[in-house]
């Protein structure tokens, strides 16, 4: 399945076109569903469920991604082509893309800011990533 806007990528070497390999896109799915469905549980702390929540959004729209059959190696990128992959609205990318910041100020520099606001925000939109992933693939979520 090509995508103007994504081959665009591949010309200028953000992205690699590459078939999709069912394993790889399983194992994404399931790993995005139970980490979206762990970082639902606030007995965990805030942290660990943005965590959580981020890496769920991440393999999942890694899933899109592979679906289409297109690999990055950007996080960043990956997230940037949910417009492109699940017509994610730019509203929703925005909330990934806030997170993305987050977690790279987390991971760099080792402070972690994130309020209940923004993990209840990144919970909706994963979940929506996730529908939409499932929808597109034909997969059913397991909730645990």
């Amino acid at each position: 399945m090509s995508h103007p806007q994504l081959d665009n990528l591949v010309r200028i070497g953000q992205l690699h076109a590459e078939p999709t390999a069912v394993g790889e896109l399983g194992g994404l799915i399931r790993s995005g569903i139970l980490r979206l469905n762990d970082a639902a549980h606030e007995a965990l702390s805030l942290e660990g469920r943005f965590d959580l929540a981020y890496n769920a959004a991440h393999a999942l729209a890694l899933a899109a991604l592979r679906h289409q059959g297109y690999r990055s190696q950007s996080r960043y990128l990956v997230f940037q082509c949910l417009q492109h992959t699940i017509n994610l609205p730019q509203e929703q990318w925005r909330v990934l893309d806030q997170a993305h910041r987050k977690r790279n100020v987390a991971e760099y520099e080792g402070a972690l800011d994130v309020d209940e606001q923004l993990v209840a925000a990144l919970l909706r939109v994963a979940g929506e990533v996730a529908s939409r992933v499932e929808k597109l693939t034909g997969s059913a979520r397991t909730e645990t």
